[in-house]
This record gives C-alpha cells, structure tokens and sequence, in this order.
C-alpha cells in the first residue's frame, strides 16, 4: 500500500495542473474555446466545429465491419457501439467456426457475455444488428465467399482489432495472422465504394527499440512484402531457426509482426483513409458498461488474481518499473471517437497515429499492485485460494530462483501429493509450470520502462461535441481513485474470471484466515527444520568458526 501510494504521489506541478483543467473543461462544457496545456503542448479547441455530426449521427444508418470481434477488446466495441450508436444500420463481425460451434452459435454465446447484460435487459432487440460473417483472417481476402462480399458492400466503417496476441506463436504464423491479415484487410477497404475510415488496432509495444515512443509511424525492421512472401514459402522450422536474426532480436514475434502491420497501413495511407490506434495493455473495463468486466488473466489483473489465491509469490521484475495499462473501455471510447474524426476531416493524406497509454499521466509501479495485491485480498480473499495471498518482487535472478523453488514448486509437490492421496486429479505444478513461463515471457517488458508519448490521444478527447460527452468522454480515468479501480479489478476477477459470487465472501473470508495459520505453520516448520539441522545437528556454526580460526591461524 505505501508503495502504491508513493507511486501516486510521483505526478508533478503540471500532471495535476492538466488533471485540474479537464475538470474545469467538463464542467463548463458549454464553452467550446477552450485552451489548455500540458508538458507545453498547447491543445487548441477553437477550431471545433458545433456543425459537426455528433458520434451516433455520424454512424447512423452505417454498415461496420469488425474483425477481432470476438476478442477481448472487439466485444467491449461491439457492445458501446449498439448501446451508444443505436441507429447503427448493421454490424458485420468477422469470425470463424470453432471447437464445433459455427459462426451463429459463438455469435448467440457472445451475446449471453455479462458484457451485454445491459443490452439484454433494456434494448434486446439491438442485438439484432450484430451480423456473423464467417471468414478467417489468416486466409487470402480473408476467406469471404462471394455472398458475403455483396453483403457488405455499403460497409463504410472498418475497426481491424483481430491479431494474435501470444508471445509464442511461430514467425511464421504471427507474419500470416498480424501482417497479412492487415494486408488483407487493406485490399478489403479498397474493394469498398463508401469507405470513410478503417481503424487499425496496433500495440504501444511495436517500437520499443525506442525507450520514448512518440505518436508516429517509426522506421520498419523488415520489408512486409517480402516478410509475407517468406511466411507463405519458407519451411515454418527454418523460419523460427532464423527468426531471431531477422526479427532484428525483437522479444517475440508478436511485436514484430504488429510492427510490419503498421508499415502496410503506412503505404496505403494515400490510398484509404486509415488510423494507427496503440494500446497499452489493456485491462478492466473502468465503468462502461459496468466496472471490472474482463475475460482473461492478461496484465495487471492476472497479477492480482496470482497473488489472492496465492499462487504468485515471486515475481522477477524492477520494483520501480511503471505498470502501463489502461482500462477497455477508455480505449474503446477513443478508438470511435478517432474514427469519427477521421471520417469528418474528410479527404487527408495523413496517417493519424494515437497511442493510447496512461503512465504519462497515472502512474503505479510493479510493487505497488502486488502491494495492493495483497491488501485488497484481505478485504475480498477469493474462494479458490490455494495458499494464502501473498507475492513479492525478486530484483536480482539468483534471488527469485531460490523463491521459485521454495515457495512455488515444493508447495505445488506437496499439495498435488495430497491431491493425488485424496483421489483428486493433481494440477497445482502445471499451473506453476504455466506462471513460470508467462513470467518468462514477459521478462523483456517488467525488466524495461518505456515513455509512450499521448499527446494525440489525450486531445483527442477535446474533440468530442457537448452532446458526446455522457457517452465517449474518456479522460476522466485521469481523476479516477485508482484504488476503487483495482479493487473492481479484483471482484471482476472472481466474477467473471473464477465464476465466484459475492454471497460467499463470508466463507472466503473463514477460508482465508485458516490459509493464513497454516501458512505461517508450513513456515515455521520449514525454519525450524533448517535451524536445527544447520545449527545443531551438523553444528554448522561451530564448523564455520573453526574454519576461521584455522584461516587465521588462530588455533592452539
């Protein structure tokens, strides 16, 4: 907690002087002049244009193509599209069969998400717009048959968010899912007649051979042409063997890959009117349509899960290194309202580049959330616990390996051997062996600090009309009590992540103090056990000193 509020108290004279004018810019919102400045940068308001088109008159009446749709960011956009655009003509969402299911059946799952609770509940018939177009995005014209092609023919809105985001994936899978499948989608656009914008979904983390990444499209580290055309002839096992080597040495091939996408909507930026979007890491949503709805155990939010139910309990990173995440939907927000804008601007060869980050204005450090970790798991300890909360943070190598050992691996030995006794399938060491690795691979990233310049994004915001600002205004996570936010991170964690209710906190509140006393048992023991076998049964200390004493020629 002190870490975390040391953190806080890290912002200067001018992060509290901009957080103060955007207060005073929402509260006299009906004065459209409005100039303000931050780090020196002047936004100027002047020019906003009251004839403008608000957001839902814009997409009035518009098809949307979305491919990603079924990811983590692509459903928080479908749901504040329908909810907040609710004239929206159709919404084309681009997906494939999976695990059995076709295209009809994962749309009617997508739309039973607590996500879309709100919809249900008050405008069901809404959900109606939402169109599955089976297709693959790692196919050539992304698997669309000729049907659906004339489908989409008025399409004049396209948000490309779909992108495989795991850190292991082939070179030559990442180049085919991320760099062709934005190639693909390009070509797409080009097919269109009504074409006003197409939002391309990048990552703040596709440059970091720069410690400061600024808003613009940054030199490539490959041709993406003949990155392609290797990925489609090249043996997949010869291409990993050189991958390091021609990826340039980026930490994995997911970063390289969105890195030559943006270099495909770089060339076509004369040809279509295009923006780059780059999220941070992308977490909780912060209030819409309801706060900490999430679906996976990526960022911070895996970190505050690990640490209540007591499965992280160390953790090899810099203790300072500022934890850059932002909450779903402040980003979905300022992806429409970028491509609201860049529909309006009308004909610009421009490429508009936003990188949508908040560590230049809120900051937390890594040993402020496992601070906050354990903190928050006192007042709402989850059910599934394994062990008590805990977690702490390794700053040298040697150090976290020994912790690994002792307080990961031997406690998952022991409690899968009790599994096993009690006839229960054991799982806690393949759930350690899991951790292990998503820590190793996202070494690169808690070891490094980058400084994601936003000035775009952050004026972005001053754009949105008086009407507009109920529903897109996204700044305001700026005066958000970041506590609140972690602690429904939390709860998001158990509801949707473990599937725990709220009624049982009681139980895991018995729980997690009998966690507690057996956790400080097992240590004692294990203290107790090396105390007397170091101390008196080998005599270790009477070992050393006679050690010393013969060094030093000391004795008689």
């Amino acid at each position: 907690m002190h870490a975390f509020l040391k953190s806080e108290q890290k912002s200067d004279a001018k992060k509290l002087a901009f957080a103060n004018e955007i207060k005073k810019k929402r509260q006299q919102i009906d004065e459209f002049h409005v100039d303000f400045i931050k780090d020196g940068v002047l936004f100027d308001t002047k020019s906003r244009d009251p004839n403008r088109p608000s957001i839902p008159e814009f997409f009035k009446g518009r098809d949307i193509f979305i491919t990603g749709g079924t990811g983590f960011m692509g459903k928080v956009l479908i749901e504040k599209l329908v909810r907040s655009c609710p004239d929206i003509n159709r919404i084309f969402v681009l997906m494939r069969g999976k695990r059995g299911k076709n295209v009809q059946e994962r749309l009617e799952e997508l739309k039973n998400l607590p996500l879309f609770e709100l919809l249900r509940t008050t405008q069901p018939k809404l959900l109606e717009k939402i169109i599955p177009v089976e297709g693959d995005v790692t196919e050539l014209q992304l698997g669309l048959s000729p049907e659906s092609l004339k489908s989409m023919e008025n399409v004049s809105v396209i948000f490309h968010a779909a992108a495989s985001v795991r850190f292991d994936d082939t070179l030559q899978y990442a180049i085919i899912l991320n760099t062709r499948g934005t190639r693909e989608v390009m070509r797409f656009g080009e097919t269109l007649k009504k074409i006003k914008v197409i939002l391309h979904v990048s990552t703040t983390y596709c440059n970091i051979k720069s410690k400061t990444v600024k808003e613009e499209i940054y030199p490539p580290l490959a041709d993406w042409k003949k990155s392609i055309k290797i990925a489609e002839t090249i043996d997949p096992y010869i291409l990993d063997i050189l991958g390091p080597k021609y990826t340039r040495y980026m930490p994995n091939t997911y970063t390289f890959s969105k890195n030559l996408s943006e270099q495909i909507i770089n060339d076509y930026k004369e040809r279509l009117p295009v923006i780059c979007f780059r999220p941070s890491i992308v977490i909780s949503t912060m209030k819409d349509p309801f706060p900490g709805w999430i679906d996976n155990f990526n960022g911070p939010v895996g970190l505050l899960v690990g640490c209540g139910m007591g499965i992280t309990r160390t953790m090899y990173c810099n203790k300072d290194n500022i934890a850059d995440f932002t909450p779903v939907d402040v980003s979905i927000k300022a992806m429409i309202v970028a491509a609201w804008k860049r529909a309006i601007d009308g004909d610009t060869k421009k490429l508009p580049v936003y990188n949508s980050s908040t560590s230049t204005i809120r900051q937390i450090s890594m040993e402020g959330i496992v601070m906050s970790a354990k903190d928050l798991s006192e007042n709402m300890p989850l059910e599934k616990m394994i062990w008590a909360p805990g977690g702490s943070i390794a700053m040298l190598r040697i150090t976290n390996f020994i912790k690994t050992i002792l307080f990961h691996i031997m406690p998952a030995v022991l409690i899968d051997y009790g599994l096993k006794l009690t006839g229960r399938a054991p799982f806690v060491l393949g759930l350690q062996r899991k951790v292990y690795n998503a820590n190793c691979a996202l070494e690169y990233f808690i070891l490094n600090n980058w400084k994601f310049l936003n000035v775009n994004f952050l004026s972005l915001d001053n754009e949105i009309k008086e009407e507009d600002v109920r529903d897109f205004h996204y700044t305001d996570f700026v005066q958000f009590d970041m506590m609140l936010y972690l602690k429904n991170c939390i709860l998001g964690g158990k509801r949707y992540l473990l599937g725990e209710k709220d009624e049982n906190i009681p139980y895991a509140k018995a729980n997690y103090e009998m966690m507690k006393k057996l956790d400080f048992t097992v240590k004692a023991t294990i203290f107790l056990v090396i105390f007397y076998f170091t101390v008196i049964h080998y005599d270790c200390v009477g070992i050393f000193r006679k050690f010393v004493l013969e060094i030093f020629g000391l004795t008689k």
